[in-house]
């Protein structure tokens, strides 16, 4: 009889311990997980108007809508449409309409997509030709 209340003592005095050290595991994982805490995702806004300026060498352009003028900010990952067609930055011009989405990081507004329906049609660069030599009359 003795011997079984020394086993059964056993087993509950390993529980116990265990059961502690357990807690203690729980305890430091939740200590450090504030510290490896992802920041929530920017949230996306969108401003719709007209560009009054652009610089592709910057991958800068200013929308101005109704309300406000936003200054927005280009990278490798901005798409940008014209119609159905990707296109570059250069391509905007002043005066197009355009609706663009963004986020705010370190306080610069970073364009995900701008899109145009159409765009203002450049004028024609003109070419010169190379006069022909005049033939010489026989």
């Amino acid at each position: 009889m003795k011997k079984a209340i020394a086993i059964i003592v056993a087993v509950l005095f390993v529980f116990a311990l265990t059961s502690i050290s357990f807690a203690a595991e729980k305890k430091a994982a939740t200590a450090t997980a504030p510290a490896e805490k992802k920041e929530a995702p920017a949230k996306v806004k969108q401003v719709s108007g007209e560009v009054v300026t652009v610089d592709a060498t910057a991958g800068t352009l200013t929308v101005k809508s109704k309300k406000k003028e936003v200054v927005l900010s280009t990278n490798d990952k901005t798409v940008i449409k014209i119609g159905k067609e990707k296109k570059a930055l250069a391509d905007i011009m002043v005066g197009d309409k355009v609706k663009a989405k963004y986020t705010e990081i370190d306080g610069k507004n970073v364009a995900k997509s701008i899109a145009a329906k159409s765009i203002t049609i450049r004028p024609a660069e003109k070419k010169t030709v190379p006069a022909k030599p005049a033939k010489s009359a026989k």
